[in-house]
């Protein structure tokens, strides 16, 4: 098996030479890279951020026999397999600084410029960050590239049906449902993989975007809306506005009666799909 001291040989010439981050494009039309992004709202991440275990347990289970295990986008680590020998990549300095001491080695580096040789992972992984690349089609390739198998947990939103289900799309941010749609379809294709459903637990740990469900409360909360990237993306406006209708729907007793259906749902499928090549 190959070192991890030769599967980052490439680490210290391409770190110093490489292109900036790329850059994404926020619905206020300011131009912001992930790293950007994630060293503005990434500072309290780990207070409402964690590894979910039953989400955990699936894309464990998809990584199959594989020892060796690159992880993209790594964020403060979560997701990655204690039993595995990982090595993590995380453009953003805040997330990098929260990784627990315990943690895998983190370089600093894009997915869509991997430091590492061809083939020399058994396995790479990518959890709620390719919408945030600014090539997620490059990023894939470059995962293909470094590693025998992929795996990737992102979104698809080609459903119309998903896109009235999700309430608080629906209901409080259609902003959010008007962005790029059937992302998880479209990389699907490119690395030919095979897609599986990701369902999310009524009291998911894991504060993600769709994961207080049946938990509306939460999202009034500014600590789990800064654990969101969603939230940042769309602005201090619609934010507000969003925020405001939403404590008043739930004092009135609206946002109960629009959502009853929920109420007895333990888990339910929005979007959330597993990418495995």
């Amino acid at each position: 098996m190959e070192g991890k001291s030769s599967r980052i040989l490439r680490v210290r010439s391409k770190i110093g030479t490489r292109d900036p981050p790329k850059v994404a494009t926020t619905s206020q039309g300011g131009a912001m890279s992930s790293a950007q992004l994630y060293d503005r709202i990434g500072g309290t991440y780990t207070a409402t951020r964690r590894t979910e275990p039953r989400i955990a347990a699936q894309v464990w289970a998809a990584l199959g026999a594989a020892r060796t295990l690159l992880n993209v986008g790594a964020g403060t680590g979560s997701y990655e397999p204690p039993d595995r020998d990982v090595t993590a990549v995380e453009p953003s300095a805040v997330m990098r600084a929260q990784r627990p001491a315990s943690a895998a080695r983190c370089v600093a580096a894009t997915a869509e410029s991997l430091p590492f040789e061809d083939k020399c992972f058994d396995a790479a992984m990518a959890f709620a960050t390719v919408h945030h690349w600014q090539d997620p089609i490059a990023g894939m390739r470059e995962m293909q590239r470094v590693a025998r198998r992929v795996v990737v947990f992102t979104c698809d939103t080609t459903d119309l049906a998903w896109r009235r289900r999700f309430w608080l799309t629906r209901d409080y941010l259609p902003e959010v449902a008007a962005s790029r749609r059937g992302l998880a379809t479209e990389l699907a294709s490119v690395i030919g993989a095979r897609v599986e459903p990701v369902l999310i637990p009524w009291d998911c740990v894991d504060g993600f975007f769709e994961a207080y469900w049946r938990r509306p409360e939460a999202y009034l909360d500014e600590d789990v809306r800064r654990g969101i990237s969603v939230w940042a993306t769309v602005g201090p406006d619609v934010e507000e506005r969003a925020v405001r209708r939403l404590r008043d729907d739930l004092a009135s007793g609206r946002w109960a009666e629009r959502n009853r259906d929920l109420v007895d749902l333990e888990v339910v499928d929005l979007g959330l799909r597993l990418l495995i090549a």
